[in-house]
């Protein structure tokens, strides 16, 4: 049998980040695994940014740098672009894991719709906070985000073929949308059990912290019903006051 090998398109979204978009692009250039289609879509940086993917410009397939309407709008210019089996987004600021992640992640098994696996949190500095709050489930379905997004965006490989574009009626959420829906179309899904994707805190969500919440709740609401989602989050809530007494951070 032929081994499985996809062509997986990194999407990384990014405008002035000059700080933290080399990580990023190292981490997507030096896999292990060849079969990387990489596409950058720049809103137009003024800080240097560019100047740092102009440097590895041969190494990227795709680079645009224009005005885009929010991160979202700039998501669903990388995802017309991408021509891989599957995707994936890995924006400024994260990092895939290690340099064999995504080998690691095809060998698991051939031809998922979806594949996930676990993340690591960074703060600031750089310094890992460790596991996310929302430990990834042991089968991943619908069901699994009622109460709360339990696998992150960046540890999420989706094939193309069921990813639709992003709901721009949402500004701050429509991550949380745009995987649902992928989960409603997903047949085959299969879990890593190894870190597979490292994350910045403190990102447009977390800014905006409260209208985040409000989106939340409204995709939430859409998908599971008003009732069963109010009640689950009150279940969030408890969870949440539980880890924060218990730690003293809530690493979402």
């Amino acid at each position: 049998m032929a081994p499985f090998n996809p062509t997986l398109s990194v999407i990384t979204v990014v405008y002035n980040n000059v700080k933290d978009i080399e990580r990023t692009i190292q981490s997507v250039i030096g896999q292990s695994y060849a079969n990387i289609q990489y596409i950058i879509v720049d809103g137009g940086s003024t800080d240097g940014t560019l100047q740092v993917i102009e440097h590895y410009r041969d190494k990227i397939s795709k680079v645009i740098s224009e005005k885009d309407n929010g991160i979202y709008d700039a998501m669903n210019k990388g995802l017309a672009l991408a021509d891989g089996d599957y995707v994936l987004f890995m924006n400024s600021g994260d990092e895939i894991y290690s340099i064999d992640t995504v080998e690691r992640i095809f060998s698991a098994a051939a031809d998922a719709d979806i594949y996930y696996g676990e993340t690591e949190m960074l703060d600031e500095n750089l310094i890992s906070q460790g596991r996310r709050r929302h430990q990834i489930p042991k089968k991943l379905n619908i069901n699994s985000f009622k109460y709360g997004m339990s696998v992150s965006h960046q540890a999420i490989y989706v094939k193309k073929t069921i990813a639709s574009p992003y709901n721009l009626n949402y500004k701050l959420s429509a991550d949380i949308d745009w995987v649902l829906n992928a989960l409603t179309k997903a047949k085959k899904i299969t879990r890593v059990d190894f870190y597979v994707a490292k994350y910045l805190m403190g990102g447009l969500s977390k800014q905006k912290h409260w209208a985040s919440l409000k989106e939340r709740f409204q995709i939430f609401t859409s998908y599971y019903g008003l009732l069963p989602n109010l009640f689950n989050h009150g279940i969030i809530a408890c969870r949440l006051l539980w880890y924060f007494l218990k730690h003293n951070k809530t690493n979402d």
